[in-house]
């Protein structure tokens, strides 16, 4: 288990009421760690929820993080859906009473802060720059020594609504919902591309014809395939990405599964990577035992293309 401390003042109604963490993701410009840090916790980290000043809140991560685009109205009322980012979903519960880290920061808390990405800064005040830190189990244990918080709560708490496969026809419709409004696209062009997004239509066929099997098992009917996205349909900034045959592969839908959730990927030269979140047992036990470091032949510079997207942003590393 790891231990994590959010600064969020602006956002914390939203991701609390949400039960979630949300940030952009920068392809741009010098990365931000303790932003990247999202895509490090994992199901079982505690968090701590800092804003105004108070620590109110505590969570459980119940998922991975997944890519998603910036919550309608997220931060205020006028910001506006889209912008993709890193969504971890949290289970939360809160403290009684908030707690305030300046009052004993000064003292034993201090020392037990990281020497870098610290969540404060050296006068005891949110650091602006750091969004999810990573702190010790003493930290933690420090700044709850003296309150109340139910964290059998958050073992008791349904985690259900907040993963991928429960938000992604919300996401997906909202997209959709933007595609049809789009007075510069065709008619044929928005149907296309929303029935791209279930793996249907032109892009199926684009895919099929450059991926008659699945690179992993090697079935070849049609029928026991999903043409799926390398870059999520959600993600693409584009209809050219979303319609594009090299965008996707024909997978199995076990396989397909693994690779959307980026509990796999795949080297240019078609090595198989695992993530190390992805236990062995459960490899085995679908009959892909063995599965690190299997060749499945190479791709075109056109999926490497894609592929390298996948690797930075959805394969859980």
């Amino acid at each position: 288990m790891r231990y994590w401390w959010v600064n969020h003042s602006r956002t914390a109604g939203e991701e609390i009421a949400g039960r979630f963490l949300w940030t952009p993701r920068r392809e741009a410009g010098p990365r931000n760690v303790t932003q990247d840090n999202v895509r490090a916790a994992a199901p079982g980290d505690l968090v701590l929820s800092y804003a105004g000043k108070a620590i109110g809140a505590v969570g459980r991560v119940a998922d991975h993080a997944f890519t998603a685009p910036r919550p309608a109205g997220f931060g205020r009322a006028d910001a506006p859906f889209g912008q993709d980012g890193w969504r971890l979903p949290v289970l939360w519960t809160p403290i009684d009473p908030p707690v305030r880290p300046a009052d004993f920061f000064g003292g034993d808390l201090a020392p037990l802060l990281p020497p870098r990405h610290s969540p404060l800064n050296a006068l005891g005040r949110g650091e602006q720059k750091a969004y999810l830190s990573e702190i010790s189990a003493a930290a933690f244990a420090r700044v709850l020594r003296d309150t109340v918080v139910d964290l059998a709560a958050l073992d008791r708490a349904d985690a259900g609504a907040l993963t991928l496969g429960d938000l992604r026809e919300g996401i997906d419709d909202a997209i959709a919902a933007a595609i049809d409004a789009d007075p510069g696209l065709t008619t044929t062009q928005k149907q296309q591309l929303v029935v791209a997004r279930k793996g249907q239509g032109v892009f199926r066929e684009r895919v099929l014809a450059l991926e008659p099997r699945c690179r992993v098992t090697g079935v070849t009917n049609p029928w026991l395939l999903i043409a799926g996205h390398i870059k999520p349909w959600r993600s693409c900034e584009t209809a050219a990405e979303r319609l594009d045959g090299a965008n996707g592969l024909m997978l199995t839908p076990d396989v397909d599964r693994l690779f959307d959730r980026g509990m796999i990927s795949f080297g240019d030269d078609g090595q198989v990577l695992v993530s190390p979140a992805l236990a062995g047992a459960d490899l085995a036990a679908m009959g892909l035992e063995g599965l690190a470091g299997r060749c499945v032949g190479p791709f075109t510079a056109a999926q490497a293309g894609y592929l390298a997207w996948h690797r930075r942003w959805v394969f859980v590393g």
